[in-house]
Parts: structure tokens; C-alpha cells; sequence
């Protein structure tokens, strides 16, 4: 479930992490943009957007962006939401490539990186995921990144050594909107990373994309969506 959502307009989007929201009493506030790509293509101003209200004394900023109304659909552009929802999906057993674990934990310390997931099953089988929030679509396609990211070449680097021990690692894509029917890494915005994955997956690095159901009250896993590599 959401949180309380309130509607506005997109003025603005600055600094990475700020947003500039009209509301409809027509006040403008300051939100939280809590994703740190270029959100290419989701952030034109003038668009309708979806924000939760926080009151946390601590808080720099009551507002924090959730949602963008894109043509196709209803986009998240939270990057902490796939890790909570991927975690909670895997927990239900609604992911079937990822049943038949019993413990599940978060932010795994390996090496000089952090992973999002490590399941285990008993002390012999381990399995490290790492996952990505991917928001940009073109012509029905979902690309990721969306901006040169050397922190995923790390991780698709440490995947690969974790393999080499003998575990199973896995890249999760999760595609926070309803409108891509297949995914490709994006060359064209940072080739080496596309080489990189090519690479992780002849070593033997799983991939998994999925997509989500999304609408202003919840959303939740959808379906598998196939790759190109």
C-alpha cells in the first residue's frame, strides 16, 4: 500500500533530489526526489505527479515524490520501493525462480560492496541478488541504467566473484511501470555497462526482469518480462 498520496503538477525537478510541486490549492512546494538517475523522460514539467506527506519533526522536507503520470501509465520513481516490494514478494512466494529459501536478509556487506538480498538455505546455499529500479521505456522497450553508473559495473563485478565461490547470484531488474513488453540494457546512454552485464551473464550471472501492477492505492509484482541482451 501507498501512503497518503496527494495530486500536483511537476514545476521542476533540480539538484537530483528536489522537486519543485504545484498542488492544486495552488501553493508550490519543495519535495523529496529520492532517486538519483537522470529519470530521463520521467520528469517533464508539467506533469501530473503523486506525493506522500510526512510529519517527522526531523524531516528536511514534508513532501517526498512517489508517483508520475506518464501516457502508458502510472510510473514509481521511488528507488527504495523495488528492494521493499522484490524482499516482500520473494517473502509470499510470488517469485517462482526465487522459492525454496529459508531466510531472506537485506543489505549484505561483501567484499567492499553491499548487495540487496541474500537468501539462504541452510549454510551450504546462498543466493545474492542485486536489485535495480528501472523507469525509463522507449517504443515499449525498458532500458536501464538511465545515466552512466559505475557503482552498477561494481556490482555486476562482485556478482560475478560470488559465482566463482559457488553461489548463485541474480540481477533484478523491476520495472516500475506497466508499459514495457521487453528489456535491454541501455547502450546508448552507457555502453559499458551493457558490455559488463553481456559479460556477468557468460559467467554466469542470472537475470530477472519483472514489471509491477501499479495504481494511486498500491502496487505489487506483475509479470515476468522478457530480455534482450
Amino acid at each position: 500500500m501507498w501512503p497518503q498520496l496527494i495530486r500536483g503538477t511537476l514545476v521542476k525537478r533540480y539538484k537530483r533530489f528536489l522537486a519543485d510541486v504545484k498542488l492544486s490549492n495552488g501553493k508550490t512546494v519543495t519535495a523529496h526526489c529520492p532517486n538519483t538517475g537522470s529519470m530521463k523522460e520521467c520528469s517533464e514539467p508539467g506533469r501530473t505527479v503523486y506525493l506522500s506527506v510526512h510529519d517527522n519533526p526531523k524531516r528536511k522536507l514534508k513532501y517526498t515524490w512517489e508517483l508520475i503520470q506518464m501516457p502508458e501509465s502510472l510510473v514509481g520513481v521511488n528507488t527504495m520501493v523495488p528492494n521493499r516490494l522484490v524482499k516482500k514478494s520473494i517473502e509470499s512466494g510470488l517469485l517462482e525462480e526465487l522459492t525454496g529459501y529459508r531466510e531472506i536478509s537485506s543489505e549484505v556487506n561483501v567484499g567492499n560492496s553491499r548487495l540487496d538480498l541474500l537468501l539462504t538455505k541452510g549454510k551450504a546455499e546462498r543466493c545474492y541478488i542485486e536489485i535495480k529500479n528501472c523507469t525509463l521505456v522507449e517504443n515499449c522497450t525498458a532500458f536501464f541504467p538511465d545515466a552512466v553508473t559505475s557503482r552498477g559495473k561494481k556490482h555486476l563485478e562482485e556478482l560475478q566473484h560470488l559465482v566463482k565461490k559457488g553461489n548463485r547470484c541474480v540481477m533484478f531488474y523491476l520495472i516500475q511501470r506497466m508499459d514495457a513488453s521487453r528489456f535491454k540494457p541501455a547502450d546508448h546512454i552507457d555502453p559499458q555497462y551493457g558490455a559488463a552485464l553481456r559479460k556477468a551473464v557468460k559467467n554466469h550471472v542470472e537475470i530477472l526482469v519483472y514489471d509491477v501492477i501499479i495504481n494511486l492505492e498500491s502496487i505489487s509484482i506483475g509479470k515476468k518480462i522478457p530480455f534482450i541482451l
